[in-house]
């Protein structure tokens, strides 16, 4: 199957220019001006932005949590990604504790084949990590293209593990170049206050963001990054949503430490006013971290553009509210946590940010696609617009209009947290390695058409283990 795109402004994190792209099977074969060939299909990109397929870091689909499951699976979540303009997501495979992290991966394996609609990763979701599994984490690095973990300072007795088990893990990443994801709040801590406020009657929705201080926040990417430190390995935060995290980010990166952080877009869009919705409202909202103060968001909108934040990520974990969310009806800890977002990422980042004239379109692509492929061994295969890479290709109209609505999304879920929003850019067409998946709303792929993706290892510089001290005997 040969495509021809021709007339359009291709864009990617470096390059602005106005040209042709020819696609052969998955890949794209050439690049040039005014190129006239044979092809199944041509396509007029004139007043069309030509970017690289977003990549979203941070997805859960098909998850259990809190006695329900997220209401996306891999079928359903993948297709309204490709509906936004997304063609490759990173999951999380979940070990549970005493499992095998091949177990783990299997099962998750099991949950995607043949469902999803765009490529997949997964990073690993690691509970328990004795000394004795480092052995498998390698394996899963090395021959399983898993090259990234992720480790929970929250959720006591469930996913949080200890610093010990964090700077095992660390070390062995930093060894096999590979990285550690932190989802990085004070988790023992919060259970205090949570349990506090429990006991006095507080069990509205808004009592989820007031027992979660930006001050755990902080402390935990604090602690995370000195740890980092410790090991001689790199780190990436997940879903950072305040000013008080950001700044140990920028001063760990002004010393040269390799520290890298995603935000989402609920931490840039929405903020705390909306747990104080009527009625059980707010439930809609309740996520970790959980929504902040307004003034937070240009903080972390400065962080994009200066890169102390790398990437926009959805954490996408949709809950049902007629149903899965009123388990936490009378009491907000058992409002099951995440929101869903993965469809509106690219047209919410392009209106806030392009539009808005907060960042740049080089800073868009880099954003939403490059930075993802890059920091997580997808580069140059995703994330860029260049011969021999995938054809992971959208075609993207800046002026256009949408109504973001439960009622027009495709995600599996019954409400938006942008509901009634509109947003200037939209993702007209998808390609996803090459075929036409996404062409002016309607969806034309088919499950499993995504494949799974091995990831490589990545070295990013850092500074020496302190278990290098042996060398001195």
């Amino acid at each position: 199957m040969r495509t021809l795109i021709k007339n359009g402004r291709v864009i990617t994190a470096v390059d602005d220019y106005f040209g042709d792209i020819l696609i052969e099977g998955e890949r794209i074969n050439l690049i040039g001006e005014s190129l006239e060939m044979e092809a199944d299909k041509v396509i007029d990109a004139e007043g069309l932005l030509v970017i690289p397929g977003g990549i979203d870091a941070h997805t859960h689909m098909d998850m259990p949590f809190g006695g329900t499951t997220s209401a996306d699976d891999f079928e359903s979540g993948t297709r309204a990604a490709a509906h936004g303009g997304t063609t490759t997501i990173i999951d999380f495979a979940i070990q549970n504790k005493g499992q095998s992290l091949y177990d783990a991966l299997d099962t998750w394996h099991g949950k995607a084949a043949g469902k999803a609609a765009i490529d997949y990763g997964f990073h690993m979701i690691a509970t328990d990590l004795p000394r004795e599994r480092m052995g498998e984490m390698k394996k899963l690095i090395n021959h399983e293209g898993v090259t990234s973990f992720k480790l929970f300072m929250a959720y006591p007795g469930v996913l949080l593990v200890d610093d010990a088990t964090i700077f095992r893990a660390m070390t062995t990443a930093g060894e096999e170049g590979a990285l550690i994801c932190m989802h990085a709040e004070n988790g023992v801590v919060i259970n205090e206050i949570v349990q506090y406020a429990l006991e006095r009657g507080c069990t509205a929705p808004k009592f989820h963001a007031l027992t979660r201080p930006t001050k755990a926040e902080a402390e935990g990417v604090n602690r995370a990054i000195a740890l980092a430190e410790m090991a001689g390995s790199p780190v990436y935060i997940v879903h950072l949503s305040c000013y008080d995290a950001l700044k140990k980010i920028k001063e760990a990166r002004d010393e040269g430490i390799p520290a890298f952080a995603e935000t989402c877009p609920q931490y840039l869009f929405l903020d705390y006013t909306h747990y104080e919705s009527k009625d059980f409202e707010g439930a809609k909202y309740v996520m970790t971290p959980p929504l902040r103060e307004k003034w937070n968001q240009e903080e972390l909108w400065t962080g994009l553009r200066m890169n102390d934040l790398q990437t926009v990520s959805t954490d996408h974990c949709p809950f049902c509210f007629n149903d899965q969310k009123q388990l936490g009806k009378d009491d907000f800890s058992k409002i099951p946590n995440g929101g869903p977002g993965v469809e509106n990422r690219m047209s919410l980042i392009f209106n806030g940010g392009v539009v808005e004239g907060r960042i740049n379109l080089n800073r868009f692509v880099e954003i939403t696609s490059t930075a993802a492929a890059k920091i997580f061994g997808l580069f140059p295969r995703k994330g860029t617009i260049a011969v021999g890479s995938d054809a992971d290709i959208v075609l993207f109209d800046p002026n256009k209009k949408m109504t973001i609505s439960a009622k027009t999304h495709h995600m599996k879920v019954d409400y938006s947290c942008y509901e009634g929003k509109e947003v200037q850019g939209t993702a007209e067409y998808v390609f996803s390695r090459g075929k036409l998946i996404i062409e002016k709303g309607k969806y034309l792929g088919k499950a499993g058409d995504g494949s799974f993706l091995r990831r490589s290892t990545v070295q990013h510089k850092t500074k020496e283990s302190v278990l290098n001290i042996t060398k001195q005997k």
